[in-house]
């Protein structure tokens, strides 16, 4: 029989060292001061680092650190990127609650959409889905979420409904990413769930037409608003960060020429399309406006992949 301490030590032995070891606070505020970071206090600076972190903080400096020279650019101050932090904090709480409002008012559309088959179990029948061996990986992570509730309504079901779960409680306790996948799955043309759905979600075309979303061009917005609300619920930095999702834009809000990758700005506009109301997504846009420009001495348009019309795009 081997011996597993020995196998541990010689995993051990052979583990990979990584070259840099953590640093203390201490450390943390030396390396500021050996890269040319400015700071007021050094009291505030040590204060910062054992509330948020010299590694969360690192991300809203990249733009201002020159690799090649390891020093960060001149007049950089450490005020400045906590301000930044801060900004970020507020805009993921406010685009945090918008994305709330939309997956409320979907998850009503959707039920209604599905509604059209006059049946309350309709999701127990695959004919209305297009990719059969989806349908059945959607299904079991639906049991799976349904399984986890504790909601009063489901339990309500499992005691006086033989645990049948009707679709307007199932669409209640899904996650968004799950919602998304079942719009993704529906049948599509006259008369379908998704034809109903995508009534909602109609815009103004080139030709000046109102025209409903394609199933792709509605399943981008969705998914893209999906990361981005996990995003926000995790307290990931959204600031100056590429987003690897791809909304399928409206040809007047394409920018030109085409940025090299997606940011905030692109989810932003899914966020739009997917508004539950023309007044809500306009306080939302003043907010956002208030607070760009509150923190303007700090903040780039161009980290956001903001153009500088953005608020006429975002403007409905």
């Amino acid at each position: 029989m081997r011996n597993p301490v020995g196998l541990f030590y010689l995993w051990g032995v052979f583990m990979y060292q990584y070259p840099k070891q953590i640093l203390t606070i201490q450390q943390q505020i030396q390396s500021y001061i050996d890269a040319g970071m400015e700071f007021d206090s050094i009291d505030n600076v040590e204060k910062a680092l054992k509330t948020i972190g010299y590694y969360r903080l690192r991300g809203y400096s990249f733009q201002l650190y020159d690799n090649s020279a390891k020093k960060y650019i001149e007049g950089t101050k450490f005020e400045d990127i906590l301000k930044l932090y801060y900004f970020d904090q507020e805009l993921s709480d406010i685009i945090f609650s918008m994305i709330s409002k939309i997956e409320v008012a979907l998850r009503v559309c959707l039920v209604d959409a599905l509604l059209v088959h006059k049946d309350a179990l309709i999701l127990k029948d695959s004919s209305i889905f297009k990719n059969k061996k989806m349908y059945w990986q959607n299904m079991s992570t639906i049991s799976s979420e349904i399984a986890r509730s504790t909601d009063v309504f489901i339990k309500h079901n499992f005691d006086n409904h033989e645990g049948e779960i009707p679709v307007w409680a199932v669409v209640e306790v899904i996650s968004f990413g799950t919602l998304s996948k079942l719009i993704k799955n529906l049948k599509t043309g006259i008369g379908s769930a998704y034809s109903v759905l995508a009534d909602n979600y109609k815009y103004i075309s080139k030709k000046d037409r109102l025209v409903k979303p394609s199933q792709n061009m509605l399943t981008s917005w969705v998914q893209s608003v999906s990361i981005l609300r996990n995003m926000c619920a995790h307290n990931a930095r959204i600031y100056n960060r590429t987003i690897h999702t791809t909304p399928e834009l409206i040809d007047v809000d394409k920018l030109m020429p085409k940025p090299s990758h997606n940011g905030l700005y692109q989810i932003l506009l899914a966020m739009k399309y997917l508004r539950p109301t023309n007044d809500e997504w306009t306080i939302f846009v003043n907010k956002l406006d208030n607070l760009v420009q509150k923190n303007n001495d700090v903040v780039s348009l161009n980290s956001m992949n903001f153009p500088s019309d953005w608020k006429e795009h975002l403007s409905v």
